[in-house]
């Protein structure tokens, strides 16, 4: 286990957090749009794959295959940090409202960050609270400050944390972490 501390300046540094797994996208060049498997009800952006890919494969090397052990989720808590959130979502909603025409209800929907998570808690029987932000500062720093003002409130024992943006054009790829962090160890 390794223990893993915001830098954001910003705001006060938490208690460094345990960590029980992480996850990264890209991890290598397989790791394209194109690789992210497809989730049912989910359509047209790459925000809510992402998501669930990055806690896909965090939990699954901590815990193997879903679910969570019964015990351990009923108190994981769900944080996903996103400086831009789902952009595609967002694009398409405002160019069909734009030209008058429909917007497909699955873009509703999926417009939620919580949609994406609630998919994730559900496969992986996680009951913990479920924290979405959209910091202006480091999104990773965020969203474990969130985490350890959930352990400290006593809302949690554990928390997936996640990242992610899409990319904006400029050459960058889409992007994400996650970590599995724990209270255990801290005062």
């Amino acid at each position: 286990m390794t223990a893993l501390a915001p830098t954001d300046q910003s705001r006060p540094v938490p208690p460094v957090l345990p960590v029980l797994a992480v996850a990264r996208w890209p991890e290598s060049d397989v790791d394209t749009v194109e690789a992210l498997p497809p989730i049912a009800g989910f359509v047209l952006s790459a925000f809510n794959p992402l998501v669930a890919e990055l806690a896909e494969r965090c939990l699954r090397a901590h815990y193997g295959q879903a679910p969570a052990d019964p015990v351990r989720g009923a108190r994981t808590a769900v944080v996903l940090a996103s400086a831009r959130g789902d952009v595609t979502t967002t694009r398409a909603v405002t160019e069909a409202l734009a030209a008058g025409r429909r917007v497909p209800p699955l873009l509703f929907f999926q417009s939620n960050p919580n949609a994406v998570l609630g998919h994730v808690a559900a496969r992986w029987g996680l009951a913990g609270p479920v924290v979405c932000t959209s910091p202006t500062g480091d999104p990773m720093a965020d969203a474990l400050a969130c985490a350890a003002l959930l352990f400290t409130a006593g809302e949690a024992d554990e928390a997936l944390v996640l990242t992610a943006d899409l990319a904006t054009g400029h050459g960058e790829p889409d992007q994400g972490a996650a970590v599995l962090v724990t209270a255990m160890g801290r005062p």
